[in-house]
């Protein structure tokens, strides 16, 4: 067994079925089994495992057999208990020296922080952690010294609320002060207001969970700027998440709160020992099966977990259900739901697409160099979230019918993209702005207050805080509607598997071969193939025609990489937005891009893993071979003009963009030059950096050379350009396998 197993009691057997196979009494005052994930131990012996299992349907059990192939426990066997007093003593003397550890440590963070900070409180949830470590707190520090806060999402197990009853008389009767901290939203009202929560739009811990408890403690110290400690149950063990973190939070750079985990390094195993050493109250829910105390209703859950909670919570769990019914764009049969709840498709919903009813309340537009930004029904005042901003930026504002237009030149926000940014939350925060209170949560200096009912700002120090949240406000990221609707792909395309150098001089040399045999894990291939089939070299393992050209040519040409980057500008967002977004000599830090990005939609990690993918790929030809960009000592990425040594490739460049843009095939260079118009290709001169002057001669010599394909006038103040109809970019490729490059 792993150090994380957990005792099994009647409940959790009864829930699973397991009567149908052994024989038990039915009580649940000790364990008679052990378990590990989905596996069950007893006797030291593996004797049965689960597989599947989801909302509606039970895991199936399988029995264990021995080596010669019978039932290490046979059906019809009787269940003898957990020997818990003889467990308890062989172990007493480890379990002693834990302790001790563990009370020492709290001690000693108490006394280095006890004259610098205005509180220490247990953060209480419910779960076997907490319970030991407020009884370790309760034997480490003095009576009076520290608080204990229970964060109530309202969504708890009923079990869990009957143990924190218990709990806080126990506090109450020790005269230790005992908080319930919860959102003045109930969760059936937050769910309305923001559509299911998912597991990347996880709004419910900040409104239900973060949010109420740092009020409380602002209530509890008299203080908005209050510093404080908090004990929390976190363990190492938990997840490979926890397995990274430090036993100590410096409230140094978290805004003065301070977290200390001083069961860190403690196992399952150890928990349960003290539990059952010291006569701990446990939380129900773990003799029922459940293998954590949590949410009702969680969007992180999965597999026979889910169907041990439904089972068992199933009335206080309808309700949850019924609103992601009814909040679904989607009219479902019976049946039908059933099916959505069991794929657990609510759980991966990133933005307000099918949700019922969402209005669109904050547009975004750039024409003619002016950026527009039209608010519709605004929820709350701009004017006061407009105090929050510490720039001094000329705009326009046009009132309308329930409405009104912010306009502001391109230019001047493409010159700020972390000012910019904030300018755009200001927007979206007084658009769909519901008096959540997270954002006077963020701020440690009390100017933010919702006591109306409405945001009242006061006093701003321009600290920002209240901005450091997906989307500038979390109602808009929930409810967002991406421009261009449910097809448009990800700027994140590539994650954190962009190309390498060497990935691709082993593709070139290997070609098909490459898919059989190539040293890259699983996600970095998916991420490659990507990559080749936008670059249109591959179509799914096998080398295109063009990719065939590309290996003639010489993939680590000039030429070669000028006609790949063409392909991944029409194809790839990443790069597309690379090219449309960033300016030819201007420097970029790490720190702007991620500001950039998050203004497109992004959250802060696909931000950071776009940025990084941006490094990674200058270090490719297309970097060190056509110029596309560098990185400077300073760590920026530099965007710069492309290597463009053969006029083919940017003829290639004008079919290709004539394509994307519906095969419109004649226009004049000034339309070619203004990158403002909205459309959906790129031109070739925003991709390789050309000017005016360096088109027009380019444009004369291609015309004159290839008048099959392309004709140019640049007389009398008319500069058209027009395509041969008859022609595609497919046939421009010809010419580099027909003419010598």
């Amino acid at each position: 067994m792993s150090k994380e197993p957990r005792p099994v009691y009647a409940a959790e057997l009864d829930v699973l079925g397991f009567d149908a196979y052994w024989k038990y009494a039915h009580q649940n005052e000790l364990p008679y089994l052990w378990a590990e994930a989905n596996c069950y131990y007893y006797r030291g012996q593996m004797v049965a495992k689960l597989k599947g299992g989801d909302v509606y349907t039970a895991p199936q059990i399988e029995l264990m057999p021995d080596e010669n192939g019978d039932l290490l426990l046979p059906k019809g066997a009787e269940l003898i208990c957990v020997d818990v007093p003889r467990m308890v003593a062989k172990n007493r003397e480890m379990l002693e020296l834990i302790e001790q550890t563990t009370v020492k440590k709290i001690v000693a963070v108490y006394e280095k922080y006890r004259a610098k900070l205005d509180c220490f409180h247990v953060a209480f949830s419910g779960g076997k952690d907490s319970c030991v470590l407020l009884d370790l707190v309760k034997k480490a520090l003095p009576q009076g010294s520290f608080v204990v806060v229970f964060g109530d999402t309202g969504m708890e197990f009923p079990d869990t609320y009957a143990l924190v009853d218990q709990i806080e008389a126990e506090c109450k009767a020790k005269e230790i002060p005992f908080y319930r901290a919860a959102s003045h939203f109930t969760p059936a009202e937050s769910w309305n207001l923001f559509g299911p929560p998912s597991r990347t739009l996880r709004w419910c811990c900040s409104v239900h969970k973060s949010t109420p408890q740092v009020l409380k403690l602002r209530e509890i110290t008299g203080k908005n700027d209050y510093r404080g400690l908090a004990f929390v149950g976190v363990r190492a063990h938990e997840s490979v998440r926890r397995a990274g973190y430090q036993y100590f939070i410096d409230g140094d750079k978290t805004r003065g709160q301070y977290g200390f985990f001083p069961l860190l390094e403690w196992t399952s195993a150890e928990l349960f020992l003290y539990i059952y050493t010291y006569d701990i109250s446990v939380n129900e829910a773990y003799k029922k099966g459940n293998s954590r105390a949590g949410c009702l209703e969680c969007p992180l859950s999965s597999g026979s977990s889910e169907f041990i909670r439904h089972r068992v919570y199933r009335q206080e769990i309808a309700p949850y259900f019924d609103i992601i019914e009814k909040t679904r764009e989607t009219t479902f049969s019976q049946e039908g739901f059933r099916d959505f709840i069991n794929r657990g498709d609510w759980k991966h919903r990133t933005d307000g697409r099918f949700i019922e009813g969402v209005k669109k309340r904050y547009i975004e537009e750039t024409k003619a160099g002016v950026t527009h930004i039209k608010i519709t029904g605004a929820l709350s005042d701009w004017k006061e979230w407009m105090q929050t901003l510490d720039w001094d930026i000329p705009y326009s504002v046009e009132e309308g019918k329930n409405s009104y237009t912010i306009s502001v030149a391109e230019q001047i926000l493409k010159s700020n993209p972390s000012k910019a940014k904030i300018f755009r939350q200001v927007f979206r925060k007084a658009a769909y702005c519901s008096s959540c209170t997270v954002c006077a949560g963020h701020c440690r200096h009390g100017c933010i207050s919702f006591a109306t009912g409405k945001v009242k700002i006061a006093d701003c120090k321009h600290c920002m805080a209240c901005h450091d949240i997906p989307g500038g406000c979390l109602i808009y990221d929930s409810l967002k509607i991406p421009t261009g609707g449910g097809n448009v792909r990800s700027i994140n395309s590539l994650g954190a598997h962009s190309p390498k150098t060497e990935w691709l001089e082993a593709f070139f040399q290997g070609k098909d071969d490459f898919f059989n045999e190539n040293a890259l894990a699983a996600p970095q291939l998916l991420k490659f193939k990507l990559f080749l089939h936008d670059a249109g070299l591959i179509d799914k393992v096998h080398l295109t025609a063009f990719g065939e050209l590309i290996c003639d040519i010489g993939w680590s040409t000039e030429i070669a990489w000028g006609l790949i980057l063409t392909n991944l500008a029409a194809e790839n967002p990443q790069l597309a937005w690379y090219i449309q977004k960033m300016e030819i000599g201007a420097s970029y830090s790490r720190k702007n891009l991620i500001d950039m990005l998050q203004i497109e939609g992004l959250k802060e990690r696909p931000s950071e893993l776009v940025a990084t993918a941006y490094r990674r790929i200058v270090s490719t030809p297309l970097g060190t071979v056509l110029n596309f960009g560098y990185v400077s000592e300073d760590g920026s990425l530099c965007r710069t003009k492309c290597v463009l040594s053969d006029a083919r490739v940017f003829l290639y460049g004008l079919f290709k963009f004539a394509e994307k843009c519906g095969d419109y095939k004649a226009f004049t260079l000034s339309t070619l030059l203004n990158d403002t118009i909205e459309r959906d290709g790129i031109s070739p001169t925003r991709i390789f950096g050309v000017t005016r002057e360096e088109a027009e001669p380019m444009l004369r010599g291609l015309s004159a050379k290839y008048p099959d394909f392309i004709d140019v006038s640049f007389t009398h103040d008319l500069e058209k350009i027009t395509l041969a109809e008859d022609k595609s970019s497919t046939d421009v490729l010809e010419l580099f396998r027909t003419e010598e490059v």
